[in-house]
């Protein structure tokens, strides 16, 4: 069930983002590829199979990791505007690598976790590209089949990896930018680097969502069951989408 899921989910999600992009634009595309589809299956098996501590820990360490996850989307959008893809993808890469081995060796309490996460989830947009938003481009969907086997052939990779190497870098190795990879270097071939940083700003809002998840998930794992933390997490993070959602259109309006 666990390979099933590993070689479905993620790419039929990442299909969707595609349709999504296509229909609403990039940074639409960016905020649904946010949520927690790759790291929020991978932590619910972890716990049912390890445990509800190793998972609490795992947990922590996702929360910790979004940073890496928004290293890896900021130096590719820089990248992107004068390197072709490959080179951008190194060095966000180098630049993931880094900051995960960082974080892996200082392991970080909840309280520094958080403090990470928000800290990375408020400079990030400030040292983005600065860009024009542009309309979303009537593209072909020709690449959608390479997109969601790409993204199929990392996940197994990641999870498999993760599932070897203790709660910490199974914490870290579950918030490696599966999505934002596919995203930013199938984007970038396609569409140009404008459509990168898009793509990556809507990202950015829509992680506050994926860290209220795993938030709850890490409060509420020691002390309730597997379901009901899971189900609180997903409804936390609706929630604080919605919240962050009309507090952005009353500033637009305003």
């Amino acid at each position: 069930m666990l390979l099933i899921l590993k070689l479905t989910i993620v790419p039929l999600f990442i299909g969707l983002i595609t349709l999504v992009g296509r229909k609403w634009g990039s940074s639409v595309a960016g905020l649904v590829g946010a949520f927690p589809v790759v790291a929020g299956p991978i932590i619910i098996f972890i716990a049912l199979e390890q445990g509800s501590e190793f998972a609490d820990l795992t947990s922590i360490s996702v929360i910790s990791a979004t940073a890496c996850l928004l290293i890896f989307g900021l130096v590719y959008s820089w990248a992107c505007i004068r390197w072709s893809w490959i080179f951008a993808l190194l060095s966000a890469l180098i630049a993931w690598f880094i900051l995960a081995l960082t974080l892996a060796m200082t392991s970080p309490s909840l309280g520094i976790a958080l403090l990470i996460a928000i800290s990375s989830l408020i400079i990030t947009p400030l040292l983005l590209p600065r860009i024009k938003s542009t309309t979303p481009p009537n593209t072909k969907l020709h690449d959608l089949p390479w997109r969601m086997l790409v993204g199929a052939l990392l996940t197994f990779t990641v999870t498999t990896l993760a599932g070897a190497l203790g709660e910490v870098w199974s914490g870290i190795l579950a918030v490696f930018p599966v999505i934002g990879l596919v995203l930013a270097v199938f984007t970038h071939t396609t569409l140009g680097s404008t459509h990168v940083t898009q793509v990556y700003r809507g990202m950015v809002k829509g992680l506050y969502s994926f860290v209220a998840f795993f938030l709850t998930l890490t409060l509420l794992l020691p002390e309730t069951s597997i379901l009901i933390a899971v189900l609180s997490s997903v409804v936390v993070a609706i929630v604080t989408q919605v919240i962050l959602q009309f507090i952005a259109r009353s500033i637009t309006k305003n």
